[in-house]
């Protein structure tokens, strides 16, 4: 335990804020960057990294990818190879929703792609004490407990309360969230959020999840060294089966992945209905500046409008929807016209008016930018791209009893381009998942700033941002069901770190004989889950102030884990 000690030392608020002001530029780049550009300006200035190496020793990983001694080369080559992990964590995703596409809900859908979704995590986790010696793994493991701890208090906390905030609407005499209505602005008490029955289930799931964190802490409790090591076995054993249980209850309960099968459906229409109007060679719906192009909108409207009445009934939509090819899935027409005009159809009268259809085409169009951010100016490629793109949300859920599987064009091809994200997002999370380990390493040794808060504060955005700007801009529907998928989603991607990542995490403690010391670490992960735990398990509707509750666990993690470690020796 020396060697995990010397690294738990004081360190100055200086290099600290450097590395928030890196996490805050590493989330600017992968909301507000082409998928594209920045890779290309990751070749061309990787060679300013190796110069580092030249500076002081570091081991380079591989025997060839870059290393450097310095600050702000080590903080470089973080950004590097977590916006590597950003893409292979899209990779996975994307693959993961066109196979459940294909395959619907079932065993593919509740064993496997559980597993996949949490892959980058469990590989950062994995290899974060498997090489080196045991005081070398010791030392590194804690950027494992850091990525274990971060991820699961960032998307219980930040992404939750943005997610209460994007989505609140007016709180009707009932308490509940009324649809599409925000009159009430910022209203602690009279704005909020409410999520079904079935959401309240997967928060009590998630709850259950903290179990092998009680067991493996249990001697610690007790305040006794004896039979630890039986104790992260059992805590293993009991993480791997709250796994297999969880797939296997998707596998008989399918809800969930049905939610997740209409959660990327319906980006089909949308994709599409942007794309069929951008090869009407009616003009560019972007401006070079990224702005909406509100003459060629109109001039599509105008062209959709068969009767001239100046209004989009449902036939003219569904006339336009009949004459989009939607590729790899074979929609129900109707259900996808009446989405449509539940989207832009404000007024509620049953047809579109002009200004609803370019207010309507703005704002998927705005989502569009968002999810496929262009580089440099809007071209019609832009367009193609979101078109690509699985990870687009649809505008409402259809019921569970519409949800059946569409059939598939071409299956074969469907099913190779799913297995090539899955392969490429698991090549390239496999090949920098040990460099990034090792570059936050060096960077805590660098900045002499414990590797645990870097990873905490770091590592979550490179592997869960993809599914936070999914989430926030799926709650931003600002409807019930839109709000149930999105902290659904949420609270299925907690319960698979809290037991398949640390399933991981207890293999390497135990297998190479490491030292469980992490009391101060499991503290904040128990406090977290089981105060969120019981705030959304037994209810259904969430006022604004509960979004101050879950962003002040944020920093309160932190500050426990330091006056804890720091204060009263507890590692």
């Amino acid at each position: 335990m020396a060697t995990r000690r010397q690294h738990r030392r004081a360190f100055p608020l200086v290099p600290l804020l450097i590395t928030l002001m890196a996490a805050a530029a590493y989330g600017r780049l992968i909301s507000d960057g082409s998928p594209s550009a920045p890779l290309v300006s990751v070749i061309r200035l990787a060679a300013l990294a190796a110069a580092g190496a030249a500076e002081g020793k570091c081991e380079q990983s591989y025997g060839f990818l870059p290393c450097t001694t310095t600050v702000l080369g080590n903080l470089f080559l973080v950004l590097v190879y977590g916006f590597l992990m950003f893409k292979a964590a899209t990779y996975l995703s994307a693959g993961s929703e066109l196979l459940l596409e294909i395959m619907g809900p079932g065993l593919v859908g509740g064993l496997l792609l559980p597993i996949l979704g949490a892959l980058p995590d469990a590989l950062l986790v994995l290899v974060s004490g498997l090489s080196g010696s045991k005081e070398t793994a010791q030392s590194q493991v804690l950027i494992g407990m850091g990525l274990l701890a971060g991820s699961t208090v960032f998307l219980l906390t930040l992404l939750w309360g943005t997610c209460v905030v994007v989505g609140k609407c007016d709180l009707g005499p009932n308490r509940e969230a009324v649809d599409l209505t925000n009159t009430k602005g910022f209203s602690l008490t009279g704005t909020g959020i409410t999520t079904d029955v079935q959401t309240s289930y997967a928060a009590r799931i998630m709850g259950l999840s903290v179990i092998p964190f009680i067991i493996a802490q249990f001697p610690k409790m007790l305040k006794t060294h004896h039979g630890q090591r039986l104790a992260v076995l059992l805590a293993l054993i009991a993480s791997f089966l709250l796994v297999l249980s969880y797939c296997l209850y998707q596998v008989f309960q399918p809800w969930i992945q049905r939610r997740k099968l209409a959660y990327a459906k319906h980006k089909h229409v949308i994709s599409g209905i942007l794309r069929h109007a951008q090869m009407q060679a009616l003009g560019r719906l972007l401006n070079d500046d990224g702005t909406p192009n509100d003459d060629v909108i109109r001039k599509l409207f105008h062209k959709i409008d068969l009767d001239k009445s100046r209004t989009l009934s449902q036939a003219e939509l569904h006339a336009l929807i009949v004459g989009i090819n939607f590729e790899e899935v074979d929609f129900d027409r109707m259900d996808a016209v009446e989405k449509v005009m539940d989207d832009f159809d404000t007024s509620r009268n049953d047809a579109v008016e002009e200004e609803e259809f370019v207010q309507g085409m703005k704002k998927w169009l705005n989502e569009a930018k968002r999810s496929v951010p262009a580089s440099g100016a809007f071209s019609n490629k832009f367009i193609n791209e979101f078109h690509e793109r699985t990870r687009q949300e649809h505008d409402q859920l259809i019921d569970r009893s519409d949800e059946a599987v569409e059939s598939v064009e071409n299956p074969g091809w469907c099913i190779a381009k799913a297995v090539g994200f899955l392969l490429l997002g698991a090549a390239i999370a496999a090949a920098f998942a040990d460099p990034l380990v090792d570059t936050v390493h060096n960077f805590s040794n660098a900045t002499h700033i414990p590797s645990f808060f870097i990873s905490f504060i770091a590592l979550p955005l490179a592997t869960n941002s993809s599914e936070a700007v999914s989430a926030i801009i799926f709650a931003s529907r600002k409807k019930q069901r839109t709000c149930s998928l999105t902290f659904s989603e949420v609270y299925g991607g907690v319960t698979m770190n809290n037991t398949l990542c640390l399933g991981v995490f207890l293999a390497l403690i135990y297998f190479r004989n490491l030292t469980w010391d992490f009391s101060s670490e499991v503290l904040i992960i128990l406090v977290v889950c089981v105060i969120m735990a019981l705030f959304t398990s037994f209810g259904t509707t969430f006022p604004l102030w509960t979004c101050l509750v879950a962003y002040m666990l944020y920093p309160l993690s932190l500050v426990i884990v330091y006056i804890l470690d720091y204060v009263f020796g507890w590692s």
